[in-house]
Parts: structure tokens; C-alpha cells; sequence
């Protein structure tokens, strides 16, 4: 089975870092402006960089992927089809889309004051993250990401 890719995503893509995250994959976001660290870090942590940034190009980093697209579904399509990914719909939501972390189901009541109430009377599933303590579950904005993910053309179905 081969093993899981992880990236570091550069400080202006912000956005793709998150979708790739909501995605299921594993994408720490490089905040620094500072331009070495980034590959330094690329290779301690063997990440791919995907950057916007030309002038890293030709830089000595485990590997590195300049998006082209100024929008992030664009580039999010660019990312998926450089690196062969395939959406798996079990890995959908299984990474915290803040801080990156994996996150792990949590029991219905332990979150009930964590929750609108709506929410709590309204679903069984949820999940939470370890690091930021921010709390998941399967709510109506997974009808507008399926569709703005094919608007974009990738396909995909969230597990119902």
C-alpha cells in the first residue's frame, strides 16, 4: 500500500490548504512569509510544497507543485490530478480543516453544550478535533460542497 502523501501549503493558499483538509488530506499550512523555511520544513517533515511562488521552483525541496490558478477550486483540481489523489468519501471531514489534525468521533453527549441545540436534536455523529476542540458532524453544507465541487468538475459523493 503505498503511503500517504502530505504536503505544506504556502502562505497564499490558504483556501486550497483547507479544501484539501475537508478533503481528507493531510496539507500543514506554512504561515511565514520567509521563504526559506518552507523548504527547510518540506524536507523535515517530507512534505510536498505547493506553492504559488516561481521564484521556489528551483529550490531543492522533497518535491514541489506550482499551482497555476488564482482560485482555489482551479487549484485544488490541479493538486488532485499532479498527485494521482483519489477522494476517498470515508476520509471526507476525517482531518480538522483549522489545524490539520485527524479527528476522532466523539459521544453525542459529551458535546451537547458544544453544539447549537438544533444541531444536538438534529444529528447522532459527531467528531471532534484533539488540538483545537472544534467540532464536526455531517450538516446541510455537504449538498453545496458536492455542488461546488462538480461546478468545478470533480466528482465526488459524500457517504449519506
Amino acid at each position: 500500500m503505498e503511503k500517504e502523501k502530505k504536503f505544506l501549503v504556502d502562505f497564499m493558499l490558504g483556501r486550497l490548504a483547507r479544501w484539501l483538509r475537508i478533503l481528507g488530506f493531510d496539507a500543514a499550512y506554512y504561515k511565514d512569509k520567509e521563504r526559506e523555511g518552507i523548504i527547510y520544513r518540506s524536507l523535515k517533515e517530507k512534505r510536498a510544497v505547493i506553492t504559488r511562488d516561481a521564484s521556489l521552483s528551483s529550490r531543492k525541496a522533497l518535491a514541489l507543485f506550482r499551482v497555476k490558478s488564482d482560485n482555489y477550486l482551479h487549484q485544488l483540481k490541479e493538486v488532485l490530478k499532479e498527485f494521482e489523489l483519489e477522494i476517498n468519501p470515508d476520509r471526507i471531514f476525517s482531518r480538522c480543516s483549522e489545524c490539520n489534525l485527524i479527528t476522532e468521533p466523539v459521544k453525542k453527549e459529551k458535546i451537547r453544550k458544544k453544539v447549537p441545540g438544533y444541531v444536538f436534536e438534529n444529528h447522532n455523529a459527531f467528531s471532534s478535533c484533539s488540538g483545537c476542540g472544534k467540532i464536526y458532524w455531517m450538516g446541510t453544507h455537504k449538498n453545496l460542497m458536492e455542488k461546488v465541487l462538480l461546478k468545478a468538475g470533480i466528482k465526488w459523493k459524500l457517504p449519506q
